[in-house]
């Protein structure tokens, strides 16, 4: 967990290459859903289509489908970027009850308004390849065109001042109340998400340690 631009899809990746299990992140398992052509991946996709959220109750069905693959049932799995509300933390305990499996630990990575403002506005993306870069941690050597396939470099829609500002607001609105969900649980474990990359990965690596992975 942790709002945007707090690094928590890059820590995500490396931790599922450390404990060797699948990455579930919920864009990718709609795209899987969609792809394969299920029942829940068509209603999904009429919703996505429409620039509409997809309702809680086809989301918690295309997470089931995929906690019930072999390789979640064998090595464990870990989510990113849900839950995202109460609603669906408490649909996914119930589903997780009746696959008998559970949470070991939730990663709250914290990093203060201001910083993530800077992080979020700063971010470029190659439109060609997809290489992401920041103006002032790791900026290509020519402004606008990446360093990889020479592809030009934009903003996201979702990355400017002020669509930063309200995604901000809708974090701490809806998802930072899943915060006092999981520590009530004694689930939750704070990271902090301030320091550069690496420092960011010990800290979570002696959370995992803690849990004997």
């Amino acid at each position: 967990m942790g709002p945007p631009g707090a690094g928590k899809g890059t820590q995500a990746v490396r931790m599922a290459e450390y404990c060797k299990m699948p990455l579930i992140a919920t864009g990718d398992i709609f795209r899987r859903a969609i792809g394969a052509g299920t029942e829940l991946g068509r209603q999904a996709k009429s919703f996505l289509d429409s620039g509409q959220l997809v309702p809680d109750a086809i989301t918690i069905g295309i997470v089931r489908e995929r906690l019930q693959e072999p390789d979640c049932a064998t090595a464990g799995f870990l989510l990113d970027g849900f839950p995202r509300t109460i609603p669906q933390a408490e649909a996914l305990e119930q589903l997780l009850d009746d696959l008998s499996m559970k949470l070991d630990l939730v990663l709250n990575v914290r990093v203060a308004p201001e910083i993530l403002v800077e992080r979020l506005i700063g971010r470029r993306i190659c439109r060609q390849c997809g290489t992401p870069y920041h103006l002032a941690f790791s900026p290509p050597t020519h402004e606008g065109i990446c360093d990889r396939c020479g592809g030009e470099l934009y903003q996201r829609s979702d990355d400017t001042l002020e669509t930063v500002s309200d995604r901000l607001l809708v974090y701490t609105n809806q998802t930072a109340p899943l915060l006092d969900f999981y520590r009530q649980r004694h689930l939750l474990q704070d990271i902090d998400g301030e320091p550069d990359i690496d420092v960011v990965w010990a800290s979570i690596i002696d959370c995992l340690r803690s849990l004997g992975q």
